[in-house]
């Protein structure tokens, strides 16, 4: 374990130094440190996928990997991966794609429990629909991945949630009670190892309970009811999963990485500030200063409109707030936010992507990243573009954007 941040190993997983590079300025910003370079790491997957997909790749491109595309943009790879699995103990899987088995075995290793995305194709239009049995009896959740979306590169939508009910909720846990951490740090090293200097891995924990319970157990609409008619399941829930929670990040003492992420999709109306301050302030100060005591920086997954959340988000113990959307993707303008959170947390995103649509006229787009650079220029941030790099989007731009940066000195 890590005891001091200044102890951080600066090329671990690289061959060459080079402090200019998207994870060594990554890293230098993480420390609190303000590099030469301001770091530029976003991701191009869903761009490059359904690009490719469609055959509209420039011809510029054509034959590249995607770590080659960000090289030939100049910009670095943000990659997001899972550090652990869990074996699901007792539990019997199965899992069909249009009606046609695709999937079935005995405690299985899953990565994205409760989600079950590992058993999810994202390249196949469809319903997949997923059973979890147990001797309590058994769980069923649905995702639909729509033939545009294949085209797109995005991901399925999930129709059916796996609590509906108080027998639900026993099932799960037991399921929790009984699953097994299995860590999967090695990926994450050779992953890193792999994309080298150009480019940061990114391990995602779980959401947060109650971010768990919104987004992947109940679903907005049920969880809202849950809540009002029988707030004792919505506490069971969190509760569980706190100490599961609690669990996996004494485990994590043993990871030596730099950085951590929860990915909890965080927005003000669905998680609005009275939710935030009753369900997910404590949490997040205690798992930050867990993960602080082992040497690392923490963030969150903030793609929604977090203006209502500005001055408590300050206050949650994060260091980063990963994927922050400004205006015009939600109403909180960029401004509002590097002004409320002098001190921490950093912004890792910042660039709407908007601005890269063709609705967007060039002196628009050039006025835009002008002025963001200028508020910028003497501050700690990451740049990337949010939430995502769509099919629609310029990789032109991307690329006038990473040579602007270029030309900014620094000292």
């Amino acid at each position: 374990m890590i005891e001091n941040k200044t102890d951080w190993p600066e090329k671990k997983y690289l061959n060459q130094v080079d402090l200019r590079s998207p994870y060594q300025t990554t890293l230098a910003v993480l420390k609190g440190e303000r590099p030469a370079r301001i770091p530029f790491v976003t991701r191009l997957e869903t761009w490059f996928k359904s690009h490719t997909r469609s055959n509209t790749l420039p011809e510029r491109f054509q034959g590249m990997s995607l770590l080659e595309l960000h090289h030939a943009v100049g910009v670095g790879q943000l990659k997001f991966m899972v550090p652990y699995a869990l074996k699901l103990r007792g539990v019997d899987v199965e899992a069909s794609i249009n009606g046609e088995p695709c999937f079935r075995e005995y405690e299985p290793e899953i990565e994205n429990f409760p989600g079950m995305w590992d058993l999810v194709s994202t390249e196949r239009a469809g319903v997949t629909e997923t059973s979890l049995h147990t001797p309590l009896g058994s769980l069923h959740l649905c995702h639909e991945m729509l033939p545009e979306g294949v085209l797109l590169g995005t991901d399925p939508y999930l129709k059916e949630h796996l609590i509906k009910d108080e027998g639900d909720l026993k099932i799960v846990e037991y399921i929790l009670e009984r699953a097994e951490y299995v860590p999967k740090y090695d990926k994450i090293v050779q992953e890193q190892a792999d994309i080298g200097d150009y480019g940061f891995v990114v391990p995602l924990l779980h959401r947060i309970p109650f971010q768990q319970a919104l987004l992947e157990y109940f679903g907005g609409i049920d969880l809202f009811f849950i809540q009002h008619d029988h707030p004792e399941m919505l506490q069971r829930l969190l509760s569980v999963l706190d100490a599961q929670m609690l669990e996996f990040l004494d485990c994590l003492a043993d990871f030596d990485w730099p950085y951590v992420e929860f990915p909890d999709n965080l927005h003000g109306l669905m998680t609005n500030p009275k939710l935030f301050r009753e369900f997910c302030l404590e949490n997040y100060q205690k798992y930050t200063s867990i993960l602080h005591g082992q040497g690392k920086k923490v963030g969150s997954h903030t793609d929604g409109n977090v203006k209502p959340l500005l001055a408590l988000l300050k206050d949650s113990g994060l260091d980063v707030c990963e994927s922050f959307s400004p205006c015009p993707l939600t109403e909180c303008t960029f401004g509002e936010a590097w002004a409320a959170w002098r001190g921490g947390p950093l912004i890792w995103g910042g660039i709407p992507s908007p601005i890269l649509e063709a609705s967007t006229t060039d002196d628009e787009f050039m006025h835009h990243i002008d002025n963001l650079l200028q508020i910028i220029q003497d501050g700690q941030i990451v740049l990337g573009v949010v939430d995502l790099f769509m099919y629609h989007n310029s990789i032109v731009r991307v690329e006038a954007i990473a040579q602007r940066i270029d030309k900014i000195r620094r000292e």
